[in-house]
Order: structure tokens, then sequence, then C-alpha cells
């Protein structure tokens, strides 16, 4: 299996939660549609300094990450994020890397959403058996 992009829209929940709250218009809130690398091995989403900035995330702590090489580093966490896919949204915090870093759709806003990885054609879809609403188990 080779490496597996999708495209997401990430939304500023903070201007969401404005809207909501009729204390905003919603032309005000920040959103950006992104590729983002599919990557089960990262548990949160990762976004880069630059997305952070447009969607004016503000820091909420900073966490260590290990990463593929096996380092560990420190980087602020963001949010909150609604991360958005056909059919299917969730709101998370997003680990922010530094430069130009691709951003990264780990495995807890999938099992959030209810996505699986189709490896025969290297694609992220929605659950088919809830294809129209996300099941979680609460057990």
């Amino acid at each position: 299996m080779g490496l597996i992009r999708t495209q997401l829209e990430l939304i500023n929940g903070d201007d969401l939660a404005l809207v909501r709250r009729d204390m905003a218009k919603p032309d005000q809130v920040r959103s950006i549609t992104v590729t983002a690398l599919v990557d089960c091995g990262a548990a949160m989403l990762a976004i880069n300094e630059s997305i952070q900035l447009q969607l004016g995330l503000l820091k909420v702590e900073e966490r260590l990450a290990e990463l593929a090489d096996g380092s560990v580093a420190t980087y602020d966490v963001v949010g909150p994020v609604e991360v958005r896919f056909p059919h299917r949204r969730c709101s998370v915090d997003a680990m922010v890397l530094p430069g130009n870093a691709e951003v990264l759709l780990g495995a807890l806003p999938m099992e959030d959403m209810d996505l699986v990885i189709e490896p025969k054609t290297e694609t992220v879809r929605v659950n088919p058996s809830m294809p129209y609403i996300s099941k979680k188990p609460m057990k």
C-alpha cells in the first residue's frame, strides 16, 4: 500500500461557536481545504504553522511527540479545529508542526468520523456499513 492522501476542510471551531451564539456572521468563519496524508501511526491531526495562522487557532497546550525517526520533540497544540470529510465532521485539537510540514490525518479523528482506508484503491471513505451516520462503540 502506498501513501494515501485525502481532502479535508479545516475550520476554526471558536469561529463556529460564535456563529452559533449569534455573535458572528457565517462569512467570518475561517476555514481552509487541505490535502492531508493519512497516517494511522499518528494519533492526532497535525497541521503546519501557516495553517495555524490562516485559521487563527490559539495554543491550548504543549505535548511531546515521537516522530517517525524515533526522536521526541515538544510541539504546540491548538484548537478547537472542526474537521470535515464528506458527510462527516469532528472537533479536535491539532499539533502544530514547524514550517510548511504536510498535514497529517491521524487515527483519532479518523475513528471519530468513522472513516476507513480502502487499500485496493488507496482512498479514504466513510464506513460503508454506516454510510449516513457514524456509529461509535459506547461500552
